[in-house]
């Protein structure tokens, strides 16, 4: 039951007070989430990250004084347990790409409706799930270029753990992904803890794109 589950605190980093207080009214509607703070700009969302110790952050790319990349950089250095989710009315490739390679565990458009928001906190407290599937292809177009002409190291994945890997590339849960596979969620998560373990990465969208640079999958919008 979800009031068994525990609750995903958040922390809102935007400089715009309406926008902050809609999301802090909406979230605060689900019992699944606490929000713990609130940032107008990027040096306070650094120092509430370290302060308060959130599960996420719902980081605004453009944030006065330290912009959302540079501090989503910051906390994941010094936070490697706080998740940082862009929130963004940027969704271009290099936007996107950026945000991924300072740390951000996912991207969201704030253009979505407010229920994909929720949605995808849920998600994440259930599977860890931070990257929709239509922003996803947005940063394996990115990826493409990145892994042209290079060459991939050798790891051991077994077959199972690239097919998995490939349906986590697309952006499906764990529930998608045994669905896809035809086994149960406990052993997804075993293949998914095994691909961390072998790739050397900590959450679900650095094994992507560890996958993609290493060759293991093709830099192509999984299926």
């Amino acid at each position: 039951m979800v009031a068994n589950k525990k609750r995903v605190r958040v922390l809102i980093a935007d400089d715009q007070t309406l926008f902050r207080e809609g999301i802090k009214d909406l979230l605060e509607n689900e019992r699944i989430v606490e929000v713990v703070g609130e940032a107008a700009d990027g040096n306070e969302a650094v120092r509430l990250a370290k302060k308060l110790k959130p599960d996420v952050i719902l980081m605004d790319i453009k944030l006065p004084h330290l912009d959302g990349v540079a501090a989503t950089r910051i906390i994941r250095k010094e936070c490697p347990n706080t998740n940082v989710l862009i929130l963004s009315s940027f969704e271009d490739e290099a936007h996107v790409m950026e945000s991924i390679q300072a740390g951000a565990n996912g991207y969201l458009s704030k253009m979505l409706p407010a229920v994909e928001l929720v949605n995808a906190l849920k998600a994440f407290a259930n599977d860890g799930v931070m990257i929709p599937q239509q922003v996803m292809g947005k940063l394996l177009q990115g990826l493409r270029q990145m892994s042209a002409g290079g060459s991939g190291s050798p790891v051991a994945l077994t077959k199972t753990e690239i097919r998995a890997l490939v349906f986590l590339g697309g952006g499906l849960s764990n529930k998608e992904i045994a669905a896809k596979m035809d086994c149960s969620v406990k052993t997804i998560k075993n293949h998914l803890n095994a691909i961390f373990q072998k790739l050397e990465v900590s959450n679900r969208t650095e094994a992507v794109v560890k996958g993609i640079e290493m060759g293991l999958i093709s830099p192509e919008e999984p299926r």
